[in-house]
C-alpha cells in the first residue's frame, strides 16, 4: 500500500460520506460540500491521525469552461493544499461554492491565520466571498477596479482603464478605448505574404 493509498483510506475512515476522495498522479484530493468545508478543515488539522498543521496554498478556480464546456457542476471552488509535517503527507481540499451568482464559502482564517492573504486574492480575482474573514478586500487590483479578472467571462481588455492626466494632474479612470485587433499572424491570414508578389 502506497502512502497515498494509506492517506486516502485514513480520510475515508475519518469523514465517510462527507467527502469524495481520489488519487491522481500520486496526490490525494478530497472534495467537500460548502456547508461541511470549515468542519472538515478543522478535523484535518486537529485529528491526530491526519495532523494537517500547515496550509501551503489556497486558490480560486472558475470551472465554467473546464473540459471545453463539458463541466456541469458548480462554477467556483476554493482549492486548498495542506501539509502534515508529522505524518509527512499532503492533501488537496476542494470546496465548491453553492451559488454561481454569489459564491460564498467559510473562511479558514481561524484555523490557519496565514490563509487570510490567499482568501483575499481569491476574492479579488474570482469574487469568492469568504464568510468570517476579518478583512476581506482587494489585494492585487485597485480599489476602484470593476469585476474579477480571473473569471472566464471577464473581458480580456477589462472594463475601464487608468491613466495619468497631466492637465488634471491626477490619475483618471475612463472606459476602455482599446480597439480589438486580429491576433492571427499575417503569415497565416494573408495568402502569399512574404513571397514577393
Amino acid at each position: 500500500m502506497t502512502r497515498s493509498d494509506l492517506l486516502k483510506t485514513t480520510l475515508e475512515q475519518a469523514f465517510g460520506e462527507r467527502v469524495e476522495s481520489s488519487i491522481s498522479l500520486g496526490e490525494v484530493t478530497i472534495v467537500v460540500k460548502a456547508p461541511d468545508y470549515l468542519e472538515v478543515a478543522r478535523a484535518l488539522r486537529d485529528d491526530p491521525r491526519l495532523g494537517f498543521d500547515t496550509l501551503i496554498d489556497l486558490c480560486g478556480v472558475d470551472y465554467s469552461t473546464w473540459g471545453d464546456g463539458a463541466w456541469s457542476g458548480a462554477r467556483f471552488a476554493a482549492v486548498t493544499h495542506l501539509l502534515s509535517v508529522r505524518q509527512n503527507w499532503r492533501v488537496r481540499l476542494r470546496a465548491f461554492a453553492q451559488h454561481d451568482d454569489l459564491p460564498v464559502l467559510a473562511s479558514l482564517v481561524e484555523l490557519w491565520p496565514a490563509v487570510g492573504w490567499y482568501e483575499r486574492e481569491a476574492f479579488d480575482l474570482f469574487g469568492i466571498i469568504f464568510e468570517g474573514h476579518p478583512d476581506l478586500r482587494r489585494i492585487l487590483t485597485d480599489y476602484g477596479f470593476i469585476g474579477h479578472p480571473f473569471r472566464k467571462d471577464f473581458p480580456i481588455s477589462g472594463h475601464v482603464e487608468m491613466r495619468y492626466d497631466p492637465e488634471q494632474r491626477r490619475v483618471v479612470y475612463q472606459p476602455v478605448s482599446i480597439e480589438p485587433r486580429d491576433n492571427v499572424p499575417r503569415v497565416i491570414r494573408e495568402q502569399g505574404y512574404g513571397s514577393g508578389r
